[in-house]
């Protein structure tokens, strides 16, 4: 069994180590669905933790139907990402119908495995058209790892399909659940779907009292943590550890 934690900054990776993750999904902007991180934050996760690193390659908020000028950029990031020693990437590309962008994908899953590391399709698959289709195509491309929490807002309402998914396509690729993963239903989610690998932001919030004043504001959270930002909880790092066992 294997605990993924979703990070937004070299703060987080810290805080997910020493709740003892082994491995992070690094961004930045979780607010907007994750973004991808800076080589800086990468840097220093490399430098200072011992969790394997997959990095987010995302170029804005929204959908996953990307513009030439957006795609241009996921591949630059893409390199130095993997030139600052990620060991893997996170990433998706959608037609405007749902279906798999074959080309762009394939094109980033060429670059991902030329430096050896892992090309995970992230949760852009929830929003595809077809999920056997998707997977059967995901396979063909060689991705390593997808994560999805069953096409529903949560993966525990999405047990069915990812149950179905698991037997289905787990010989051939990784299925790694997530969304709405905790300790409460983390042990269950894995015994009545077989899958082995979760995902889990174990958030918590730290307040800054700069956030609004004069009229001004910058919140992005609702009450009662508008003038608060999300981080990792180590705490609940450890607490969703204990729980899978």
């Amino acid at each position: 069994m294997l605990l993924e934690i979703c990070c937004g900054s070299y703060y987080d990776a810290l805080q997910a180590e020493s709740g003892g993750a082994k491995r992070i999904e690094l961004n930045c902007g979780l607010h907007l669905g994750g973004l991808t991180p800076s080589t800086a934050s990468l840097t220093l996760v490399k430098e200072r933790c011992q969790v394997k690193v997959i990095a987010m390659l995302r170029p804005r908020g929204g959908g996953f139907h990307y513009s030439n000028e957006d795609f241009e950029l996921m591949l630059r990031e893409c390199q130095e990402l993997l030139r600052h020693d990620a060991d893997g990437i996170a990433f998706g590309c959608l037609k405007k119908d749902g279906n798999l962008d074959w080309e762009r994908n394939a094109k980033l899953i060429s670059n991902i495995h030329e430096y050896g590391k892992e090309a995970v399709f992230h949760r852009a698959f929830d929003c595809s058209s077809n999920p056997e289709k998707t997977m059967e195509s995901l396979i063909a491309l060689g991705i390593d790892r997808v994560l999805t929490s069953g096409l529903k807002a949560k993966a525990i309402e999405g047990k069915a399909l990812l149950k179905r998914l698991q037997e289905t396509y787990g010989k051939d690729i990784q299925i790694l659940a997530g969304s709405g993963i905790n300790a409460s239903n983390a042990k269950q989610l894995m015994e009545e779907t077989g899958i082995q690998q979760v995902h889990s932001s174990c958030k918590d919030w730290l307040c800054d009292p700069t956030t609004s004043a004069n009229g001004v504001s910058y919140a992005f959270a609702t009450a009662p943590y508008e003038s608060c930002y999300d981080v990792v909880s180590a705490t609940s790092v450890r607490q969703l550890l204990n729980a899978m066992d």
